[in-house]
């Protein structure tokens, strides 16, 4: 009776390890697409079958064929003004790579004689180098349906496939020095950015960096490191400062990272540390404004007017209309003027008043070209009112402490109020 049991189990095993191969042979043999995939499904996951190289590769064909029947009917379509279907062939295109990879996998284990005989290779090497070149295609298909994640994974198929181990052997027939193939490993970048997938941006990230840069008309080499930094920016504050460190050093004309990392330092209360990045940053351009400004603002916040004023008159003799010392410069001598204004008001003796208040005026009087300069530049370039008004408040606080210290600018206060008064 045990015997007979056994010999029924064995026979039933026997009967549906054969079925599966024999689904193997029908879904390779059949004409019907979707037909062929419901054949193969169940034997890439019975033991009997998924293990088998031949297996894969069918999975593979299967979609290589989907692919390959739409992309013929595309290219017949001036002929017969029906052409294919875009979605069906990128599917195809997408669904053929990870068997195929599995199945040579498969193909490079020895065996019981530890030699390896890989005969679905050849095979597999013709269809992927023939569908490398529409991945981009399929990734631009996927970027204009704002698809950015699945674009993101086209392009990168079309980035990652000549590094395969299947093609050790023929990695010539792959040009990955030209412009075509560096702009397209951008795109996978910011396909998985707009994709809002910062995990994935980075490791895409750090993938392109590691990679020797090639010259192209997208990007520069530091794109990359920018586009990291922001990422960081979003998650790790830490990752994101240190990131900004290695861009000075790698980039030191670069503004991003020389102004991101000293506004860092600011905000964090790194006085010293950013007004160093700021020499340094300064030695690499000395013409930078907005470099020589940052570093006035520094001088200014601890009271050292003097050589706040010394930098932004430097940034404006390297650049007159830099609206950064423009401000601040008009500003700083504000601060002076109130600062002069507060001892004025503690003092008794008339002729050291007289003194203070032609100092007071001196200083607003100072501010005034700069500010209305400024003011000028951002009306001349339609800024945006909430960016015009701080500026016309301040030029109706020096028009009027003017007019209080017997310099008549009254006029000019009630131009300023109605421009105020226009932005209620």
């Amino acid at each position: 009776m045990k015997r007979t049991l056994l010999v029924l189990t064995l026979c039933t095993f026997a009967g549906f390890s054969f079925a599966q191969k024999s689904a193997v042979k029908n879904a390779k043999s059949s004409k019907d697409i979707n037909e062929a995939r419901t054949l193969i499904r169940p034997a890439l996951t019975n033991p009997e079958t998924m293990n088998e190289p031949e297996t894969w590769k069918v999975a593979g064909d299967i979609e290589y064929k989907a692919f390959d029947d739409e992309r013929t009917l595309e290219m017949q379509k001036q002929i017969t003004q029906k052409g294919g279907n875009e979605e069906k062939m990128y599917e195809g295109l997408y669904n053929m790579y990870e068997p195929y990879i599995k199945a040579d996998e498969l193909g490079q284990l020895p065996d019981g004689k530890g030699k390896i005989k890989n005969k679905v290779r050849k095979d597999i090497v013709k269809n992927l180098r023939d569908g490398h070149r529409f991945y981009i295609n399929g990734g631009i298909f996927y970027n204009d349906k704002q698809d950015y994640k699945k674009a993101a994974d086209f392009f990168e198929r079309y980035w990652e496939l000549p590094s395969l181990a299947i093609f050790e052997d023929s990695r010539a027939d792959f040009n990955t020095q030209d412009t075509t193939f560096q702009i397209i490993k951008y795109y996978a970048v910011i396909s998985a950015m707009q994709s809002k997938d910062n995990e994935r941006s980075i490791q895409l990230l750090k993938k392109l960096i590691a990679e020797p840069y090639i010259q192209n008309s997208t990007y520069d080499e530091s794109a990359p490191y920018e586009l990291i930094a922001e990422q960081y920016k979003q998650i790790d504050s830490v990752a994101y400062v240190n990131l900004l460190r290695e861009g000075t050093q790698k980039f030191p004309s670069n503004r991003y990272f020389s102004l991101n990392l000293i506004n860092e330092y600011i905000k964090g209360g790194k006085t010293d540390e950013a007004m160093s990045y700021l020499d340094k940053a300064i030695q690499n351009d000395p013409t930078n404004c907005e470099l020589l400004s940052v570093k006035a603002s520094l001088f200014a916040e601890r009271k050292g007017y003097p050589q706040a004023e010394s930098a932004y008159l430097q940034a404006l003799s390297a650049d007159a209309n830099c609206e950064k010392a423009l401000e601040g410069i008009g500003i700083l001598y504000i601060l002076q003027a109130q600062d002069t204004k507060d001892k004025a008001g503690q003092t008794t003796d008339r002729t050291a008043l007289a003194k203070l208040d032609k100092e007071t005026v001196d200083f607003y009087q100072k501010s005034l070209p700069y500010l209305e300069k400024y003011r000028d530049l951002l009306k001349a370039k339609n800024a945006d009112k909430y960016e015009v008004r701080p500026t016309l408040m301040k030029l109706q606080n020096v028009y009027y402490n003017l007019t209080l210290l017997n310099v008549d600018k009254n006029t000019e206060y009630d131009a300023v109020q109605k421009e105020l008064e226009a932005f209620e």
